[in-house]
């Protein structure tokens, strides 16, 4: 584990949504994508941070319509949400999660780009000593998706 950075054990294959989406459209890809942490961005790809769904379940006071009313770049707006470069020690990583209390930060590049994200999971799996970290890890290039909403964007009256 010694020397390893934020960017040798991050994931680099990440579902994002955009901050103007719904939490409901939010709550719906992690569903279908099976994960529990999805990266909120910008048109641009800069990151806002990461939504999950204990975010989503805090702020849903009702049906689909309450959850439709309010953009998922307001359940991470605000100061104070981390991040770390690529060449963040895992260690650093490790304290910025538990200073934060979160399970995960993304890796962001000097512009605030999301380059990546490092889970509580993939740290005990580094610990753990079951995940391979290849040489050219470092030079791989991320992929983002993000996926498209089928239906129209509704017009608000």
């Amino acid at each position: 584990m010694k020397d390893l950075t934020a960017g040798d054990v991050m994931s680099r294959v990440l579902v994002t949504v955009e901050a103007d989406e719904s939490p409901l459209m939010a709550w719906e890809l992690m569903a279908r994508s099976h994960v529990h942490h999805l990266p909120v961005v910008d048109r641009a790809g800069k990151v806002a941070g990461i939504v999950t769904r204990e975010d989503i379940a805090a702020n849903w006071s009702g049906g689909p319509a309450i959850l439709d009313r309010h953009p998922v770049g307001e359940l991470v707006a605000g100061e104070g949400r981390p991040r770390v470069s690529m060449d963040t020690p895992l260690e650093r990583v490790a304290a910025v999660m538990l200073d934060g209390e979160c399970d995960a930060v993304p890796v962001t590049a000097p512009d605030e780009t999301l380059l990546g994200m490092v889970t509580a999971a993939d740290v005990l799996a580094v610990v753990a000593g079951r995940q391979r970290i290849p040489d050219t890890v470092a030079r791989s290039t991320p992929a983002l998706f993000r996926l498209e909403p089928v239906l129209a964007k509704r017009e608000h009256h």
